[in-house]
């Protein structure tokens, strides 16, 4: 009788395991999209990331050319970067490398999003960005709040972040998209003894959708004693800090990071920016460092101020001319009440989490 019962115990368990494979097999027939999650789950689990170069260095041969693209998000915006990702992979046939700073919480979020969808063939790294570098060190007195994040101050610290990078690194804002061959921008001729190359306020069609004069009074305050010193023109035309190229070699040699940080914890003990206009956060340190000491980026590589108002404030044929959108401005691509924001739908990709969810009019 024992005989029997193992029999019927060994009889059952192989029909149990024939039916478990059989409906295994029959998933992965009948929905063939989740097996990508799986496989990324695994990734996830095991540290391993196909396309992911988390030692930069070994990889170095392989990205020697690369166009290097750094862009910073976190939970609440990371849809846009990846938007912004897409954008430009999609209108390049150059090599990219991906450079994306985040915080904490948006990491495992990112490689999945990343993973799981047509972006999964891109070459990147995911960095979190360490804010005990900035603790301490922020202080926003007026104006908008979140300008006061870590993350917005993540682009001081592109050698540091990025310490196998010797040549240049393109910043861009993740409420961006580029319509361009991002190469153009990257490989723009910079003046000799410049580090980076910016947008100035007073060479663009962007300068007339503001009611600010967006010169340097707008942003600092020129009673500080030591702004006197610094010995600026307060008429000066600003120039946005959204999108930026980079020498990563003359950074580290003209020590730009201490001296960002230098006027940083300046303005925690006095007030040297933060009351104006132009609000606190992360440019008024860059303007005052790279006084005088910047190369004009084209203006059709970054026309901004598109979250500046809800309506719209360019023509459709201008905005399909630009090479390069920037929604800079409390009003982006992916809330309810945003201008031109179909162009950046064209480039969303649909979060397979869940968890990033474009607001929609009803």
């Amino acid at each position: 009788m024992a005989l029997c019962s193992t029999k019927k115990d060994f009889c059952f368990s192989v029909i149990l395991l024939t039916v478990c494979v059989w409906l295994g097999f029959m998933v992965v027939i009948w929905f063939p999209e989740l097996l990508p999650h799986l496989k990324s789950k695994r990734a996830i689990d095991k540290g391993i990331y196909r396309q992911e170069a988390d030692d930069y260095k070994s990889n170095s041969s392989l990205h020697k050319d690369a166009v290097h693209v750094c862009i910073t998000s976190d939970k609440n915006t990371i849809g846009g970067m990846v938007a912004l990702i897409n954008s430009i992979y999609s209108n390049t046939k150059h090599h990219v490398f991906f450079h994306l700073v985040v915080d904490a919480e948006s990491q495992d979020h990112l490689r999945i999003w990343i993973e799981t969808t047509k972006l999964k063939d891109i070459h990147y790294q995911i960095k979190v960005f360490p804010e005990s570098w900035v603790k301490g060190k922020i202080k926003v007195r007026g104006g908008r709040q979140d300008l006061a994040k870590p993350l917005n101050y993540a682009r001081y610290y592109l050698p540091k972040l990025f310490p196998d990078i010797k040549g240049r690194v393109l910043f861009i804002d993740d409420d961006s998209i580029v319509q361009g061959d991002i190469k153009e921008l990257y490989d723009m001729k910079l003046s000799p003894g410049h580090a980076v190359g910016f947008s100035s306020e007073c060479s663009s069609a962007s300068r007339r959708l503001t009611l600010m004069k967006n010169n340097y009074a707008d942003y600092i305050d020129f009673k500080s004693k030591n702004i006197k010193e610094m010995k600026i023109d307060p008429t000066e035309c600003a120039f946005n800090t959204g999108v930026f190229i980079a020498d990563l070699n003359l950074w580290r040699k003209y020590n730009i990071t201490n001296q960002l940080q230098h006027w940083l914890e300046l303005n925690t003990k006095e007030e040297i920016y933060g009351n104006e206009r132009g609000g606190g956060g992360s440019q008024p340190p860059m303007m005052i460092v790279f006084y005088k000491k910047y190369t004009n980026i084209d203006p059709g590589w970054h026309v901004r101020y598109l979250g500046w108002t809800s309506g719209t404030s360019y023509t459709k044929q201008f905005i399909r001319m630009a090479k390069l959108l920037h929604w800079n401005g409390r009003f982006k691509p992916w809330g309810r009440v945003s201008q031109h924001k179909d162009v950046w739908n064209k480039y969303y990709i649909e979060d397979p989490t869940g968890k990033f969810k474009p607001a929609r009019k009803n």
